[in-house]
């Protein structure tokens, strides 16, 4: 069954809270956590502070920054009321989590300045992982967190890093915290959410492994699908989007999006790129819908914006699509989104191209 992330939020603050309980009376100030400059006070402080500013953005519907607060312990406060106070706030986040609805989106700054309620989920999981390592580095404690904790954060957060052998090795490499073999050391990171593009009356929603994993096989991938969706085309897309990210080629923005009707929420159908553009600048797309969204102009219209935003990156110069010669409603919604017919290598398929129209 598909989560919003509110089960993981929990999980990951009660082995916080059970580690970190257990050594309250020892030292947390003047020992720095791992290779961080805080210490590991400071460090539990803040895990608190990111719980209820993700709650926060969540809950405020938040567009254009942070929501305008912080908390501030009570003076005198102990180790043992920091570790209650990050109890508290990942018991606000899940609840957050648990009761915005899907389709909301909240202001995180990278990269495109969004997330929805999932990734605000594995955002709040991946802060307290990776500082409870770091408290746990400082205190010199044993620290292993459940690994589908880390699954969760790595196939929602981190889309552009192959999987390896294990989830929490491979996070602590991905954030410049461990060493992974036959692979270099990383120095600089950061975590990804999806990238969410909008027309008139759609949202282009950008898949992350985790639900094209689940879109791949009978699931629905966490989206709403009007009746008879999703269809094949989309499971067929889905699983190269899964392999993609298994072979560690998959990059999120030339992946494919799920297409969900502004009105009621509804996901109609899906779009996207085999895979990233060519030396020639050439990228290939592709489209499903749903047989009862069909006739509305959909396509078209996800088509014309995604292949604006394709023509708009340094890297394309040419969107091409590919059909068979018999699909005669396809072929018209290129025609309607500008594309030119041009000749074809397989005799069975018509190909289909649009250009960039770039000045100077």
């Amino acid at each position: 069954m598909w989560t919003t992330g509110a089960e993981q939020v929990e999980q990951a603050v009660a082995e916080c809270v059970s580690l970190l309980g257990a050594v309250t009376e020892r030292d947390w100030e003047g020992v720095r956590a791992g290779r961080l400059e805080w210490s590991c006070r400071e460090t539990a402080v803040h895990i608190a502070d990111d719980l209820i500013a993700y709650a926060g953005q969540l809950a405020g519907r938040e567009q254009d920054g942070y929501s305008p607060f912080d908390i501030a312990l009570e003076e005198g406060t102990d180790n043992a009321g920091v570790v209650r106070v990050i109890g508290a706030m990942g018991a606000l986040l899940a609840a957050a989590v648990r009761t915005t609805p899907r389709d909301v989106r909240a202001f995180h700054p990278y990269p495109f300045r969004s997330a929805n309620r999932e990734g605000f989920a594995a955002m709040g999981v991946i802060e307290v992982l990776l500082h409870t390592h770091d408290i746990s580095e400082g205190l010199g404690l044993s620290y292993e967190p459940a690994p589908e904790l880390c699954d969760f954060v790595l196939t929602r957060l981190f889309p552009h890093v192959q999987p390896g052998p294990t989830p929490w090795p491979t996070l602590l490499w991905a954030t410049g915290r461990g060493d992974l073999p036959g692979r270099a050391p990383v120095t600089e990171w950061r975590w990804n959410n999806n990238l969410v593009i909008g027309t008139e009356r759609l949202t282009l929603e950008g898949v992350t492994p985790a639900a094209a994993t689940d879109l791949s096989t009978v699931g629905d991938g966490g989206f709403e699908w009007i009746e008879g969706g999703p269809v094949e085309g989309t499971r067929v897309g889905a699983g190269l989007v899964h392999k993609q990210y298994e072979d560690g080629v998959h990059r999120p923005e030339w992946g494919m999006y799920v297409l969900v009707r502004r009105e009621d929420g509804r996901a109609l159908g899906a779009m996207g790129f085999h895979g990233v553009p060519d030396e020639a600048g050439r990228v290939e797309i592709g489209y499903d819908l749903v047989e009862g969204a069909r006739g509305h102009g959909y396509a078209t219209e996800a088509l014309r914006t995604l292949s604006a935003w394709a023509l708009d990156r340094d890297e394309a110069r040419t969107v091409v699509a590919v059909v068979e010669r018999g699909n005669l409603p396809s072929q018209k919604v290129l025609a309607r989104a500008g594309f030119t017919q041009v000749p074809a290598e397989d005799p069975e398929h018509l190909a289909y191209e649009l250009r960039e129209s770039r000045e100077g």
